[in-house]
């Protein structure tokens, strides 16, 4: 099997991954080299984000 690691996790039932910081990156970083201001303006969410957080319009 292919994806021995994966066949393991499906077994044990520990299907938890996580994306790492590093391939975050690397997918911002080719928005921006394709479109340099596409997040400017924007607020960025994550799930580690308290959602009563109120963004200040300044």
């Amino acid at each position: 099997m292919a994806n021995t690691n994966l066949a393991n996790a499906k077994t044990a039932k520990n299907d938890e991954f996580y994306t790492q910081y590093a391939d975050i990156q690397k997918e911002i970083n080719a928005y921006l080299d394709y479109v340099p201001n596409v997040f400017r303006g924007k607020t960025v969410l994550l799930p580690c984000d308290d959602p009563e957080w109120k963004v200040s319009s300044t």
